[in-house]
């Protein structure tokens, strides 16, 4: 589908092979079909992808259209295909023969053990992209160990450094691991699509991506020599930075540089801070964070965190209420920007059903996918008809359990 009527969509033509589970290699490939992909997920006969049977409601779960399944598989095409069985391994190659990309996120060796690794597929097509997700890489000491979102959040270190010094470590409140890793894989293929001879092997490493992403804690260690700490909802670069409680909700404020804290004590009438000894220049303010903090609330207690929020946003005072999901979803920043869509009578799920898109505008456009996320096997016919199959062909291999 092409984002705006004058372009073509950035990736228009390019075809991936989605082989992925659960998380990090659908969420991938998520994006790049919202970038115009066509994105092929070729499923497992017996089930397809895990996330089909995770999620909130149990009635989709049995469905094999669970909320996790439908969260990033929209737009995609579905086929199903046994890869233990040799007829499955020889529709795959037809496949990769016709393919730009291949995503998978199997333990390493296992693509290897089918008779399916790179090295196979490279000799299909030289100009195949392959993309291998993992938790640790493919190589290094723990290359063989297995890899959830909640492992790589505790290996990486960020649970050491989530949370309070009497909560921590703290998992991340959703599988950002996860994320990250698939965001790093779509960004990933997109430079390699992009390279003037195509046809490379791209490894990522869960853990490594999650840790490049900790660049700013991660440096203090590595240059300044200080090890990370947990400190809540405190930003330990500046003060006042971090979480206050209003009269009815907490309220985000950074109020980073000199002129923004000299505002904001003004605006709450408390412009004498500005000459206690403890609060004189920021340095002294981390020092005493908390006994700054205890002023503040002392005002900030008597009336509503978004009447705060938007007279310290005029004066230039950076703040915001925290916001629950449904709050921030129903807020018009979100519901008129386009990054939601909604799909209408998904088939398998048997009514409407609302996802997210994608993080940003082309051209003020935000890229979108026409079709709702498909049941198992949806696109056996028209794939392997495209493949050259004939009805009875095809008919012969699901009696046979290839597909």
């Amino acid at each position: 589908m092409t984002y705006n009527q004058q372009k073509p969509s950035p990736l228009e033509g390019i075809r991936i092979l989605d082989l992925s589970n659960v998380l990090a290699g659908p969420f991938c490939c998520h994006q790049l079909a919202h970038m115009g992909a066509e994105v092929i997920k070729v499923e497992n006969v017996r089930g397809g992808d895990l996330a089909r049977q995770l999620g909130v409601d149990p009635e989709l779960n049995k469905r094999n259209m669970g909320i996790s399944f439908l969260a990033q598989n929209a737009g995609k095409k579905s086929v199903t295909l046994n890869l233990k069985d040799e007829a499955g391994k020889a529709l795959l190659k037809q496949l990769v023969a016709t393919a730009d990309v291949l995503v998978e996120n199997y333990r390493p060796g296992v693509m290897k053990r089918l008779g399916l690794d790179y090295e196979v597929l490279k000799a299909v097509n030289p100009k195949l992209i392959y993309c291998a997700i993992s938790g640790f890489g493919q190589e290094g000491p723990w290359v063989h160990r297995p890899a959830y979102d909640q492992i790589i959040q505790g290996s990486s270190g960020v649970m050491s450094i989530t949370g309070d010094a009497d909560s921590a470590p703290m998992r991340v409140g959703y599988p950002i691991a996860d994320t990250i890793g698939g965001m790093t894989a779509a960004f990933a293929i997109a430079a390699a699509l992009n390279a003037p001879e195509r046809g490379s092997f791209i490894d990522v490493s869960m853990l490594e991506a999650t840790i490049a992403t900790m660049g700013w804690a991660v440096s203090n260690y590595l240059i300044g020599g200080v090890a990370p700490t947990p400190n809540g909802n405190e930003n330990l670069t500046s003060a006042p930075s971090g979480t206050f409680q209003a009269e009815d909700a907490p309220i985000n404020i950074a109020a980073n540089k000199d002129e923004q804290w000299e505002a904001l004590a003004r605006h709450i009438g408390r412009p004498e801070l500005l000459e206690d000894p403890r609060f004189l220049n920021r340095e002294l303010r981390k020092q005493n964070r908390l006994s700054l903090k205890a002023e503040i609330e002392t005002v900030l207690v008597t009336r509503p965190a978004r009447e705060w929020a938007r007279e310290m946003n005029r004066i230039g005072v950076p703040a915001g209420a925290v916001l629950s999901v449904p709050e921030v979803l129903a807020h018009p920043q979100i519901t008129e920007r386009g990054l939601l869509a909604t799909f209408g009578q998904v088939p398998g799920v048997e009514r409407d059903i609302t996802v997210v898109r994608t993080g940003f505008k082309l051209d003020g456009k935000a890229p979108a996918v026409e079709d709702a996320p498909p049941i198992l096997g949806q696109h056996n016919d028209e794939i392997y008809t495209d493949l050259g199959l004939t009805g009875q062909q095809i008919n012969e291999l699901k009696d046979a359990g290839v597909i």
